[in-house]
């Protein structure tokens, strides 16, 4: 039997406003249950939509257990299966990305439609019926773009969220986006340290200087609420009177938030000089300088949204002690490089701030999990963000920890 109730009773060795115990970051039951009880339940962005602007482009990712394909159809649709063939299991789509006229398996060459019906699977006899062997479908849901998949058989509502993020969103026009750059990062830490590591910058004055060339952290939108500053005030009234959703937007459940900020004094980017890194503005607000629009969705993404272009981050475990981070640097389609935009202006700041926050991440993994750790406190001032995502992790942990172990009663 699966152990809920030890898992759980780790969780709840957690003091409020203190940091998870160490084994919450390298325990394999809490691990496999981060896996079970999150990563196979929730929405997990995947992508985005002008990675597969063709019929046959295709991406890969790796959610927990689960290897999952997503492919843009004939028909124009956005689909995702179950990457395991319905033969043998073997991976069907063995590359991160590519482009192909039919999903072919490489071990016997069964062949699958853009849409997952099963067309060719030879030497199987005559009682054989293709019908009955297409590719498993996940869940697949599109907003302004993202990409999100869900391998549970049934997926929570997605709308809610679609409803809260997309005047944030929209008047982005990711649509007309394309992929300037990526990069994957592998982390030697635990998930839940990358998430914890991203939602403070109490630890950015020592160690971002790029980043801290433009970003200026605001702790009244850290994600428990705060007084609103006047600059803070006046910044969102501008934008949201040239029609950019800006106020914060907190899920009741903790799960995602979405909220626009100031950057540093006469800073509109994230670049060395703070000035635009890009030609082309995404935004038509009309407004010079619109700051940075932040959202976080619980547990996969957080992103930022720029004048000149927009970074979209993606998280996924690999292991208790392992996780890759793939940043994406976003510009619009027409923009040229080397005209329009330098990509190593473009990405300097968050090349370097991805790096840092890795050795952080991997330093904290070599910390939490030695027998000597002891959970401190968080920071009432600074740390507010974090609390709220170890909050957030801990009350969906409990609630269905708690649930499954009634279940096998």
């Amino acid at each position: 039997m699966p152990k809920y109730t030890d898992v759980l009773d780790l969780i709840k060795q957690r003091k409020p406003q203190h940091a998870l115990p160490g084994a919450a970051y390298s325990d394999a039951d809490l691990y496999r249950q981060d896996l079970e009880q999150i990563w196979h339940r929730k929405w997990i962005f995947a992508g985005h939509t002008f990675e597969l602007e063709k019929p046959g482009q295709y991406l890969t990712l790796q959610i927990g257990d689960y290897p999952v394909v997503v492919v843009r159809g004939k028909d124009g649709s956005v689909r995702a299966f179950h990457n395991a063939c319905r033969h043998r299991g073997s991976k069907v789509c063995t590359e991160e990305k590519g482009k192909v006229a039919k999903l072919v398996c490489p071990y016997h060459k069964w062949t699958f439609e853009l849409d997952g019906k099963l067309i060719y699977a030879g030497n199987m006899g005559p009682d054989f019926n293709a019908a009955d062997h297409g590719l498993i479908p996940a869940h697949c849901e599109v907003v302004h773009s993202y990409i999100y998949v869900c391998v549970a058989k049934v997926a929570p509502d997605f709308e809610k969220f679609r409803s809260a993020v997309s005047p944030f969103i929209g008047p982005h026009h990711l649509e007309d986006c394309k992929v300037a750059f990526e990069a994957h990062l592998v982390e030697k830490g635990n998930w839940k340290l990358v998430f914890e590591n991203n939602r403070e910058c109490y630890h950015c004055d020592g160690t971002h200087p790029e980043l801290l060339k433009s970003f200026v952290e605001n702790v009244s939108v850290q994600g428990i609420g705060g007084d609103e500053d006047p600059e803070l005030a006046a910044h969102w009234s501008a934008c949201e009177a040239a029609g950019l959703a800006s106020r914060i937007n907190m899920d009741p459940e903790g799960q995602y938030r979405m909220t626009r900020i100031p950057l540093s004094d006469g800073a509109s980017s994230y670049t060395m000089d703070g000035k635009p890194a890009v030609a082309r503005r995404l935004d038509r607000s009309g407004v010079d300088n619109i700051g940075a629009l932040l959202y976080f969705n619980y547990p996969s993404t957080w992103n930022h949204f720029l004048g000149d272009h927009a970074l979209s981050f993606r998280v996924l475990p690999q292991g208790p002690g392992e996780t890759v981070v793939t940043t994406r640097w976003l510009v619009h389609k027409d923009a040229q490089e080397g005209v329009d935009y330098d990509i190593e202006r473009l990405t300097k700041v968050w090349i370097a701030t991805n790096d840092q926050d890795r050795r952080l991440v991997e330093g904290a993994q070599v910390g939490v999990t030695s027998p000597a750790y002891q959970p401190g406190p968080y920071s009432p001032l600074v740390e507010n963000g974090v609390n709220q995502f170890v909050d957030w992790y801990c009350e969906v942990m409990t609630r269905r920890l708690t649930e499954a172990a009634s279940s096998v009663l």
